[in-house]
């Protein structure tokens, strides 16, 4: 049930068909727009929502899907539905254009069924269209909407003598008029022109009776007359009795053909209504993709959650202006269900409360919404709302007593599957009687299980929110010290008008506003007082927590960088060290071996005093080339350079030294590169310096590591895990993936993208389809991921 019957106005739900009627291509797809109603039924909303989702995914894919000629066939049906009734040339021109269509949306969903299952449903409404009289339309209609010449023989000899006739009759025309001209019978600048469909020349009045003919017309002035010469009127009349039978011809080839579409009538009406709904569904896939909507999570439980949720048509007007809108997180559920917004005027109450009532009703409607993908939904039978001025002076209806009218429907149709909408809750009356009444509906709306969004400035009834299980508080955000409102919804406390704040900072004497606190009461400042002091104190930590965060995500940078530049210094020490063991061994082989030729040659030269000496002599020779030579090591010479900071210069960091070279510049932030290791930091903290040695010894060391197929296979994983990951993101992921895992001689990999709305899983497979790599994938088994795994194998 919806109340009132002028809701769709008082939500602006008119402007949302006005803008989806703007993205149809034909007036059968506006014809749909109008058809759009709220709907409870979980089964029929959830499919026309994936129908929407997947139309969108063809859109965002850059699939090739027929976007013209979605053409309204009854009114040619039903000419064509009369026995002995034929169709004009015309009229066959705009089906077989139709059917053009129609064949393409069959042989697309025919090749994607599996992408697009929902949508492929709907091709059972051509279950009984035999396409096959697209070909006999097209045997006799061409490609420009005429008829062919070969539709049938005797057209084809009418046409053919038709051209003779007329052929010939230029020629007379054309030897008469050059006589006449030769005579003077005509002026300089005549030509020969078409008078009652016949060709005809151009006469001087004083000269007609020197011509033979039939004078079929004479210009404005009188001074020309326009003559068929006697020699044609034969010729002339041979080609109208020709013509004459080729209308016959025609219009039996027409009402043959027409006879053979007449048994297609019925599928044809079906396919009509296909044709429309592709229309309309494209109309809300291209709403959707502008207005940047998803499909929620539908759930049987009673919930309205939804993270960044948007206002679309406010969204549209503030980018018009140049401004970004605020989204809206909110949450009904549980014991939370009617959210009690307050807060000052023009601070986003009204804003908040209206986004809400018209995103469900665009939900319930099959529309997707501006609201993140993780956000969730249920269905609501009724949907009240009572919004604005409804003052009636024909039934003498105050605006107090239409709001009354409004709150007693609400109390007597309201029950757990209702969600209502009351804005600026109590007003229009004495605000002392206004509010009790509204805390008392309040109460009842409460105890009947109904869910909703509440506005209001009266104190009575953010307490009976506070105090009561099943109703929760709300406030906009407000900026006390720029009196600014900051469009945000806190939940879980009440929000300040700041009344006397506002008065007090533009300029209201002090004496009123004493006066304005004692007829409020102490306790009512007091109260008014605490909320705008917990206010300040929220804005102040707020900023403080944006502070620590960065703070500790900037904490968590260095560390990584520190762990990383440890474990690299590490790997370093370790292949050192085996170096230097690999050269010690071999010198401790070449002095053992010198050793023991030592000693032979001193025993085959029988310990000969002058032999000895020098053999010894050749031993200390040895020992002095296999000494370390002590080698001072010297720092690469670092000269500070002035100017400015540029992409590819080489800086070092001031507080420890280390040398890196810059490869981005952003605002007052560097990326840096510290050997492999890749950072941000301040420009601030950099020096630009002359290092041309140190980055010439970083690239030998570079071509020296080469590239280790073995070490490469050690780290690489067959398993990529792309959940929680942005769509932009994973292309340059898995591109990197399967180009290493077939470079490295892999057969077999697996992504893990997990389920959900499926977007993450028809861009992975969308992209595997490009590369050369993959040979097939498919889906992982049901018990170890299914649908949310997806194998790869490689060729």
């Amino acid at each position: 049930m919806l109340y009132p019957s002028n809701l769709e106005q008082k939500i602006n739900f008119i402007k949302i068909k006005e803008l989806l009627k703007a993205e149809c291509t034909s007036p059968l797809g506006m014809s749909y727009v109008d058809k759009v109603s709220f709907s409870s039924d979980l089964n029929l909303v959830g499919k026309l929502l994936d129908q929407t989702a997947e139309f969108q995914q063809i859109l965002i894919s850059g699939e090739i899907f027929p976007s013209s000629n979605f053409t309204n066939l009854n009114p040619f049906l039903d000419k064509a539905k009369l026995e002995n009734s034929f169709l004009d040339t015309e009229d066959f021109y705009e089906i077989k254009l139709a059917l053009d269509t129609l064949k393409s949306c069959v042989a697309f969903f025919q090749n994607h069924e599996e992408e697009y299952p929902t949508l492929s449903q709907l091709l059972g409404l051509l279950l009984d269209l035999d396409l096959r009289l697209l070909r006999e339309i097209e045997l006799v209609i061409d490609e420009k909407g005429k008829m062919r010449s070969n539709a049938s023989r005797e057209l084809q000899l009418i046409r053919s003598q038709i051209l003779y006739e007329e052929s010939r009759l230029r020629k007379v025309m054309d030897r008469i008029f050059k006589e006449a001209r030769a005579k003077g019978l005509t002026t300089e600048d005549a030509s020969i022109t078409i008078r009652s469909g016949r060709l005809v020349i151009p006469i001087a009045a004083e000269n007609k009776r020197k011509l033979r003919g039939f004078i079929h017309d004479e210009s404005a002035t009188g001074q020309t007359v326009y003559m068929e010469p006697e020699e044609a009127l034969d010729i002339n009349n041979e080609i109208r009795d020709l013509e004459y039978m080729e209308r016959r011809e025609m219009i039996k080839i027409l009402t043959q053909l027409t006879d053979k579409l007449r048994p297609a009538i019925p599928a044809l009406r079906k396919a009509t209504n296909f044709l429309g709904l592709m229309d309309f569904i494209r109309a809300k896939a291209k709403f959707a993709q502008k207005t940047e909507s998803c499909k929620p999570e539908i759930t049987k439980e009673r919930q309205v959650i939804w993270t960044k949720a948007r206002h679309p048509l406010l969204e549209m007007a503030l980018e018009a202006q140049g401004k970004k809108i605020v989204p809206l997180d909110i949450k009904l559920s549980g014991h939370e269900r009617l959210l009690v917004i307050s807060g000052p005027n023009a601070g986003g109450k009204s804003v908040a409360l209206k986004t809400v009532a018209l995103l469900q009703y665009m939900l319930q409607c099959g529309l997707l919404i501006p609201v993140h993908p993780d956000s969730k939904n249920t269905l609501f039978d009724n949907l009240f709302i009572d919004i604005g001025d409804e003052q009636n002076l024909e039934n003498d209806l105050s605006t107090y007593s239409s709001h009354l009218m409004s709150m007693k429907h609400f109390a007597l149709f309201a029950n757990r599957k209702t969600i209502v909408f009351i804005d600026e809750f109590g007003t229009g009356t004495e605000p002392q009687f206004g509010g009790a009444i509204a805390e008392s509906i309040l109460l009842a709306l409460n105890k009947l299980g109904a869910y909703g969004v509440i506005t209001t400035h009266y104190g009575n009834l953010k307490q009976v929110a506070n105090k009561n299980q099943g109703m929760v508080n709300g406030a906009m955000r407000y900026d006390v010290e720029k009196l600014e409102p900051m469009y945000k919804l806190e939940i879980g406390k009440p929000g300040s008008s700041f009344a006397l704040e506002i008065a007090s900072k533009i300029g209201v004497p002090k004496h009123i506003l004493d006066y304005a606190k004692s007829q409020i009461g102490d306790e009512r400042v007091r109260y008014d007082r605490l909320l705008t002091q917990v206010e300040n104190e929220k804005n102040q930590y707020s900023e403080l927590l944006v502070e620590v965060k960065q703070k500790e995500r900037l904490l968590k940078t260095r560390l990584q960088e520190y762990n990383e530049l440890k474990e690299t210094l590490e790997q370093t020490k370790k292949r050192y060290i085996q170096e230097a063991k690999q050269e010690a061994k071999q010198l401790l082989d070449q002095a053992n071996k010198k050793i023991e030729a030592t000693i032979r040659e001193i025993k085959e030269g029988k310990a000969e005093k002058e032999a000895t000496k020098q053999v010894r002599k050749d031993l200390e020779d040895f020992k002095k080339t296999v000494k370390p030579e002590k080698v001072a090591v010297k720092d690469p010479e670092v000269k500070v350079l002035g100017g400015k900071i540029a992409i590819g210069d080489w800086v070092r960091l001031k507080d420890n030294g280390a040398i890196a070279e810059v490869l981005d510049l952003r605002k007052n932030e560097a990326e840096i590169s510290i050997g492999e290791l890749k950072s941000k930091v301040k420009l601030a903290r950099l020096e630009k310096i002359s290092q041309g040695e140190v980055k010439k010894e970083k690239k030998a060391a570079a071509s020296r590591s080469g590239y280790s197929t073995n070490e490469k296979m050690m780290d690489f994983s067959p398993n990529l895990d792309l959940r929680g990951k942005r769509g932009e993101e994973i292309l340059p992921i898995i591109q990197s993936f399967v180009d290493e895992g077939y470079m490295l001689g892999l057969k077999d990999l697996r992504i893990v993208h997990g389920k959900g709305n499926g977007i993450l899983r028809d861009l992975t497979r969308n992209f595997l389809r490009e590369m050369g790599q993959v040979r097939h994938m498919e889906d992982e088994h049901a018990d170890r991921g299914g649908a949310g795994v997806t194998l790869v194998t490689l060729k």
